[in-house]
């Protein structure tokens, strides 16, 4: 988030980006309250589209993997049934594999879920045998190895895939910024190569918007 950040005010003048702090459950009503004037990363699965908005496809994609230790993840059958299985979950998150459910009673019962607010503590509780799959983005996973190379010989993810993030920009209506001009902003920014730069490292893909 911060390199793009700086990459967006570096490409232009007449406007200036910065981040302010929300949390998976407020950033909506942040954004109708005019607290926030966009919503970046966001998937329409995700419910806002009963939301007023204008929307900015960010031609970027990532994936969310399930996470194993290496004793049991190294057989990839492993990850074809998550019944019984102790899950570790990011509280408010959206997943497929549980039809976008994300209420946390319905996610404790069914799949024996904790739900925490760390990616980080979702891992290690992995790790230590406190739970046997978390689910991060790849994104993630690449930057938590980078940070705990230890964790290399201790963890796998899974090829199956939970979902993929076609990445949007969510502006609020009377923004500052309108969505032709935030999308204009970004295609510069594809065609020099700086959203590469930035996100090919934790993995995420820059591809062509669909719009």
């Amino acid at each position: 988030m911060p390199q793009l950040v700086e990459a967006l005010n570096r490409a232009q003048q007449r406007y200036h980006f910065v981040v302010v702090p929300t949390s998976i459950q407020r950033r909506f009503g942040d954004l109708q309250q005019g607290r926030t004037d966009m919503a970046i990363f966001e998937n329409p699965a995700w419910g806002w589209q009963q939301i007023a908005h204008q929307s900015v496809d960010m031609g970027l994609e990532d994936a969310e993997v399930f996470v194993a230790r290496k004793a049991n993840g190294l057989d990839p059958h492993y990850f074809d049934d998550l019944r019984g299985k102790r899950l570790a979950l990011f509280n408010g998150y959206h997943y497929a594999f549980a039809g976008f459910n994300s209420d946390p009673g319905y996610l404790r019962t069914a799949y024996k879920a904790t739900l925490t607010y760390s990616h980080d503590s979702n891992l290690l509780m992995v790790q230590a045998g406190r739970a046997d799959i978390a689910l991060v983005t790849r994104s993630y996973l690449s930057d938590f190895l980078a940070r705990n190379p230890a964790s290399r010989e201790q963890l796998v993810p899974s090829q199956r895939i939970d979902q993929v993030y076609h990445h949007y920009a969510l502006l609020r209506p009377g923004a500052p910024i309108g969505e032709q001009s935030f999308a204009a902003i970004l295609r510069a920014l594809r065609e020099s190569g700086e959203l590469a730069r930035i996100f090919e490292p934790y993995r995420i893909t820059v591809a062509a918007p669909h719009d």
